[in-house]
């Protein structure tokens, strides 16, 4: 299995605005049991057993809520996760966001503070979303240890998500021959489709939903970066010659507070998703065809699939197909198939289907300051 476990959680929220914002973004928001999607990643770390550490790489504004959602979690653990996120969980928290690409190259490198001296080990590591639904946990650990073992022969595992619908908000993984046991070499990747091709994508039986999951080693990504991004690589590369980072504890959790090299470092490196950086350019990358069921949950559209009913209190009259997400008492009259969401003393009324709007909607309220 992967030695190690990194969370990226630094996203801002926006398509999941009013409830999610910069200052309470997605990853903070309960699904069910108030547990939130940032909690539900680091149980999905846990149930990996990884022996090494789990790094959660977040914006340095929310470091602190972070620390409070793993702290939450301990009460209902077993004594060995509680020894595990104590001893081997840290919160990385980024100069400034650089998107995906830089969060990864810092992981690796603070990974490789520690190194497996007693029989030549290196990490391996599995890169998860703070704010993806994955189910059953059994499936994938089960996906996990196919993608660590093709990830041990120095392949950039890509998980790769066969399509329920034609969906238009997600990249797709056009997949080649079978090189292992669900394990597919990968042809292409394809930005986000229209309608009429994603239709196209899921009749093929060819193509797969690109889920951000990723797993490699240590050593391999670092070659990566260096063969195809090279200014991404040469940002870091003096990061482990000089001071080590220094270790806080906020709210009984570690976390880096202080790495000057950390800062030098962000402020040459390119803000350049993994995808661009290494995925579509390494002649290495394959793809884990998933057992498990997975949701990115970017929509109030599928938000709403996470419940059986309208969570709050709301009356409808002559009203049918609508979804009420508020803090306080609704009423619907006379209409239908509509998303109302009233939080943080905000509100959002959009029509079903049509809720990839939002981050206009919240662009369009930043420039006229609402």
């Amino acid at each position: 299995m992967f030695t190690d476990v990194v969370i990226l959680a630094g996203g801002f929220g926006e398509r999941l605005w009013p409830a999610s914002s910069s200052e309470n973004p997605k990853q903070f928001m309960t699904v069910s049991d108030n547990v939130s999607f940032l909690q539900l990643a680091v149980i999905r770390a846990l149930s990996l057993k990884p022996e090494g550490k789990i790094l959660i790489v977040t914006r340095r504004d929310i470091y602190k809520t972070v620390s409070l959602h793993c702290k939450n979690l301990l009460p209902d653990m077993s004594e060995d996760d509680k020894k595990k996120i104590k001893d081997d969980l840290y919160i990385l928290p980024e100069t400034e966001p650089k998107h995906t690409t830089a969060p990864i190259i810092l992981a690796c490198n603070f990974l490789n503070l520690t190194d497996y001296t007693d029989d030549n080990r290196e990490h391996s590591v599995l890169v998860l979303t703070s704010d993806h639904i994955i189910k059953p946990i059994e499936n994938f650990i089960l996906d996990c240890k196919k993608a660590c073992a093709a990830a041990a022969n120095g392949k950039f595992v890509c998980f790769a998500i066969p399509p329920l619908e034609p969906a238009t908000g997600y990249g797709y993984i056009k997949i080649g021959k079978a090189e292992g046991d669900s394990v597919f070499a990968i042809e292409k990747f394809v930005e986000k489709p229209d309608l009429k091709t994603a239709t196209e994508y899921v009749k093929s039986g060819k193509y797969r939903w690109n889920s951000g999951m990723f797993g490699f080693t240590c050593k391999t990504l670092l070659k990566e970066i260096k063969e195809h991004q090279n200014d991404a690589y040469a940002a870091f590369e003096n990061l482990l010659s000089g001071n080590k980072p220094k270790i806080g504890v906020v709210n009984g959790i570690k976390y880096v507070s202080s790495w000057p090299e950390m800062d030098a470092a962000y402020s040459k490196v390119p803000a350049v998703a993994i995808d661009k950086s290494v995925a579509e350019k390494t002649k290495n990358a394959c793809a884990v065809s998933s057992s498990f069921n997975w949701d990115d949950i970017g929509s109030w559209d599928a938000f709403e699939k996470l419940f059986d009913k309208n969570p709050g209190e709301t009356i409808e009259i002559e009203s049918k197909d609508n979804f009420v997400y508020s803090d306080i008492p609704v009423a619907l009259c006379g209409v239908e198939d509509l998303v109302v969401v009233i939080k943080n003393g905000k509100a959002l009324i959009v029509k079903k289907g049509k809720s990839s709007l939002v981050r206009d909607a919240v662009k369009q309220m930043k420039n006229s300051n609402v």
